[in-house]
């Protein structure tokens, strides 16, 4: 069976992702040694350094809960994710894509949380001088990217603006 154009827009944007998510959590694991010390890439603006977070986005907190809460918060995404993927258009590249950010990044965050009783592993410091953004990872970049292309296309769903789609507007299971 062939997959159709929104399965050929999702699930390489979700495997490539999560690879890249997983190697490079790996690579700064093994080469950013010690935790919270800064190495320049583009001088002090762009800086890799290795944090983990127990919590999750911008460190929310459950306290001692945090490693559950946050595993179910998760997987109960993923599952209305699943709901939003599978009630995308067969022909919607556009929404699949923008879904896959966002699946793709919530599995990388998942499996590292499920892996590493430290948390999270945060990498990219992006900041000037001694502002800082908060420490995140490419995960985070794709969930991040995912939700502002979803909220582009409600937008322009709701103003008539251009939809990528075909005739066929029936939802797709693969």
């Amino acid at each position: 069976m062939p997959w159709s154009p929104k399965a050929r827009s999702f699930w390489p944007i979700v495997l490539t992702l999560l690879i890249a998510d997983c190697t490079t959590k790996e690579l700064a694991e093994t080469y950013l040694v010690p935790e919270h010390t800064p190495h320049e890439v583009a001088g002090s603006i762009v800086r890799f350094t290795l944090a983990h977070n127990p919590g999750a986005a911008m460190s929310l907190s459950l306290g001692r809960y945090s490693r559950v809460g946050f595993t179910l918060a998760a997987l109960l995404a993923l599952l209305v994710l699943a709901h939003f993927y599978r009630s995308t258009p067969a022909t919607d590249r556009r929404r699949a894509a923008a879904l896959a950010f966002v699946v793709g990044g919530a599995i990388g965050n998942l499996l590292n949380r499920l892996a590493s009783p430290r948390g999270v592993t945060d990498f990219i410091d992006i900041g000037v001088r001694s502002w800082r953004f908060w420490t995140f990872n490419l995960a985070d970049a794709g969930i991040t990217i995912g939700a502002a292309l979803l909220l582009v296309g409600v937008y322009r769903d709701r103003s008539g603006g251009d939809v990528e789609q075909g005739t066929d507007t029936t939802a797709s299971t693969v």
